[in-house]
């Protein structure tokens, strides 16, 4: 049986192959009274409510519903998070706010390392609990798809047990969850004068073996920053990592310009996140590399520095997606209309290529474009209903969400 929805007014980026770049990321498609005809969570049939309806056997149909010319957009996906933690760090918050540096921070045991200590502290149900209050929170807010890192227990059995924990809320929520692997988010306190060890003897040697055959995680990220992991030793663990099946990832320029971004164009990483410090010359190249800058536009706020250079990204023909950054430390946010807000208000992109850095990109940057990310015939029926005309008011409605009803496989599910 099918499901009708009609008197839509849709607004989606169009998928062309390959994630949008300069002028075509602006371009959207919009159908001012539209329909979609739905089997089996995906869309059948999408366009002018009269050419989806002509000839259709309404006896057919298990559900019909008028959206009253409501605006509808692609459901968010959200290509970066690190959503699975035990306890929130608000009081390194104030320290930031009163002007403590996050890498001083992290040299005093805080920061990655705390919440390394309170991942370590938590049963699995309690973590689990967390991050499932945590995805849903994003769910109503109209993120559809989302990637969540482990990354906070730099221990093969800690890093295994934050993923256990991200593969069930995939199974218990009705968010499509993207697992990233992350044990290189942070050198251990027992290796800090050691790291090119533990990069090559666990990381490389232990860790990233055995949770590839435990077949748990799709992508292999690396935080590449002074005081963290060099150029060298990313480069070694994300070469590796693609050698044994995992796609990368690559945590680049966030503070220094350290060359990050130059290393994901150099081994095609999928995509390249913060650069918030990242140089032309590499954003240009990650461009013709096809890598996707994600920016965390949230995290800029909420650390009180400059945003990313999203506009001169586009115009650069980098392709651009964002993304919330959602973690207990320097950005606690699961909101993709926040962010939505901030790119279009801080980083000078139109509403236009907002949304298309919100859904389809955001999409291509996990792998997920071949079905969602856009509302077209082939893909899952994942939608947002807006209060607004168009999706312009996710950035005129300010401090406030305007996602009405949230719909994954063409079920409503906020």
């Amino acid at each position: 049986m099918k499901k009708l929805y009609r008197n839509m007014r849709i607004f989606t980026p169009v998928d062309g192959g390959k994630p949008l770049a300069g002028a075509e990321q602006a371009k959207i498609s919009e159908i001012k009274k539209g329909a979609m005809l739905v089997a089996d969570g995906l869309i059948e049939k999408i366009g002018a409510e009269e050419e989806v309806t002509k000839g259709l056997d309404r006896s057919q149909l298990c559900f019909e519903k008028d959206f009253g010319g409501a605006c509808v957009i692609p459901g968010f996906v959200d290509p970066h998070t690190h959503l699975c933690f035990a306890k929130r760090r608000e009081d390194e918050f104030g320290m930031r706010l009163a002007g403590l540096p996050y890498l001083e921070i992290l040299k005093r045991g805080g920061g990655i390392l705390s919440s390394v200590n309170a991942v370590k502290g938590a049963t699995e149900e309690q973590l689990f609990e967390t991050t499932k209050k945590l995805a849903l929170s994003a769910l109503a807010k109209g993120t559809t798809t989302i990637e969540i890192k482990s990354g906070y227990g730099l221990s093969l059995d800690l890093e295994l047990k934050m993923l256990e924990v991200i593969r069930r809320v995939s199974f218990e929520t009705p968010l499509d969850v993207v697992p990233t692997f992350m044990g290189a988010h942070a050198v251990p306190q027992e290796w800090k004068n050691e790291a090119d060890r533990f990069v090559d003897e666990i990381l490389i040697g232990d860790m990233l073996p055995k949770i590839k055959a435990q077949g748990i995680a799709e992508f292999c990220d690396v935080f590449c920053e002074e005081g963290v992991f060099s150029v060298n030793q990313s480069r070694r663990l994300l070469k590796a990592a693609k050698a044994m099946g995992f796609d990368t990832k690559i945590h680049a320029d966030e503070v220094h310009d350290l060359g990050g971004a130059g290393l994901a164009a150099e081994l095609a990483t999928r995509s390249a996140e913060h650069l918030l410090a990242a140089s032309e010359d590499n954003l240009r190249a990650m461009g013709k590399a096809g890598s996707i800058a994600v920016l965390l536009p949230a995290t800029a706020y909420s650390l009180k520095k400059p945003y990313a250079q999203g506009r001169q990204m586009i115009d650069w023909g980098v392709p651009v997606a964002m993304a919330t950054d959602c973690n207990p430390g320097s950005c606690f946010c699961e909101s993709v209309p926040f962010i939505f807000g901030l790119g279009v208000m801080n980083m000078d992109l139109t509403v236009e290529e907002a949304l298309t850095a919100t859904t389809l990109n955001a999409a291509y940057a996990i792998n997920r474009a071949k079905k969602l990310g856009s509302l077209e015939a082939g893909k899952q029926a994942d939608f947002v209903v807006l209060d607004g005309e168009t999706p312009t008011t996710l950035a005129y409605h300010a401090g406030s969400t305007s996602v009405e009803e949230v719909y994954k496989l063409g079920e409503k599910v906020a």
